[in-house]
């Protein structure tokens, strides 16, 4: 593929050694026990993958955006969770402060974010904001050298175990205002809810955050004063970036159900020859594999797109669309070869496609996607 170079490669043969010798082994137990796997973010920490994309001043590893879509990819190919874990943290907890954020905030948080002392976390969804995220309801009052926040966000992944939380709110009411802000964790006022038992993903840490009265420093508005009002549009940037990670973690995902699937029906029999000998199981593994490929050269367009500060708006949409919608195909596909085997949690692909459904929602659903994308095309027209 034209985009790869030595250093991706590198990348991914790293980040699949880890996934197969340290994430795969416990896998089925963290999901069935829900259980947050702080040691393999520790691990993840020393191989230097919470800061793939971030320049080595601020702590990261220096690497490019195609390194960290590659990372997310491979992760996923064995643990959609861990992928989901690292997307967050990258794309959505530290990105934003890095690209928007003051050179003060950038100094005091990505350098932490981006060596893995602490996770990075993301809130914006609200119970009355989801696809419209323009309905934020969560309030910022200024008080005196502070703002006072009050409100909630809910399905804020990493959100129990994340060091700093960027996150909108109201800031003005006529003429409607949204900034951004950023919180530590541990801030008074700042509450932790209950922690969300999901389809997929089960591994992952997704809960609700409160607002009750808590005090954040002045100087914690993204980007100073003069950015006043502008987090709705910081966070629209986040993610047409975001989508690319989501979109990675689908592509991932997707080819870890070839990767179950393909040796099965070569080894499983039935009426004398391996299942995978039918033209009507053949022929599906051919329609997974097209699609994964279709899908891995517009997740990598759109991380090639980033790298080079081109426009990539709807071309993150199409791929973080496409890509989902392959995942849930891929997967459906794999329990189906695999009969009854693969409605079985051992043989890991009815995790896989629990997996993959939340590519179709989060960061926006297809249903949004596919908006963007027509509108890149006929503008609006309603």
């Amino acid at each position: 593929m034209i985009y790869l170079k030595e250093e991706h490669e590198l990348i991914r043969q790293t980040v699949r050694e880890f996934a197969l010798k340290e994430v795969e082994p416990g896998e089925l137990e963290r999901d069935e026990k829900e259980e947050f796997p702080v040691d393999l973010i520790a691990k993840m920490r020393e191989l230097g993958l919470l800061g793939i994309p971030f320049p080595e001043e601020y702590g990261g590893a220096g690497l490019d955006n195609l390194s960290y879509v590659i990372a997310v990819e491979e992760l996923a190919r064995i643990s959609g969770s861990l992928a989901l874990t690292l997307a967050a943290h990258v794309s959505l907890g530290t990105s934003p402060i890095y690209e928007f954020g003051t050179e003060e905030q950038r100094r005091k948080y990505v350098p932490r974010l981006a060596s893995g002392e602490m996770l990075g976390s993301f809130g914006l969804t609200e119970p009355n904001a989801g696809s419209d995220a323009q309905g934020t309801q969560t309030a910022a009052v200024r008080d005196g050298d502070s703002w006072v926040i009050n409100g909630q966000k809910i399905y804020v992944t990493n959100g129990g175990y994340a060091g700093s939380i960027i996150f909108t709110a109201v800031t003005q009411h006529e003429p409607r205002q949204i900034s951004a802000f950023i919180v530590d964790a541990g801030t008074p006022g700042l509450v932790l809810g209950k922690k969300e038992v999901k389809l997929g993903c089960r591994s992952s840490d997704t809960r609700v955050l409160h607002f009750e009265d808590c005090r954040i420093p002045a100087e914690n508005l993204v980007g100073g004063p003069s950015e006043l009002g502008k987090g709705f549009k910081f966070f629209m940037k986040t993610l047409d970036g975001g989508r690319i990670s989501i979109g990675a973690m689908a592509l991932g995902i997707a080819q870890g159900a070839i990767d179950k699937a393909v040796p099965f029906v070569k080894e499983r029999k039935q009426f004398g020859k391996p299942v995978g000998a039918f033209q009507g199981v053949s022929h599906r593994i051919a329609d997974m594999e097209t699609e994964v490929q279709a899908a891995r050269h517009m997740i990598y367009h759109s991380a090639w797109l980033k790298d080079q500060h081109r426009p990539l708006e709807h071309h993150s949409a199409m791929a973080k669309l496409f890509a989902s919608e392959v995942a849930m195909r891929a997967t459906f596909s794999a329990i189906q070869v695999l009969g009854a085997c693969g409605y079985m949690k051992e043989y890991h692909v009815e995790r896989y496609m629990r997996d993959a459904k939340l590519c179709e929602i989060g960061e926006g659903t297809s249903e949004i996607q596919r908006l963007v994308i027509s509108r890149q095309l006929l503008g609006r027209l309603d």
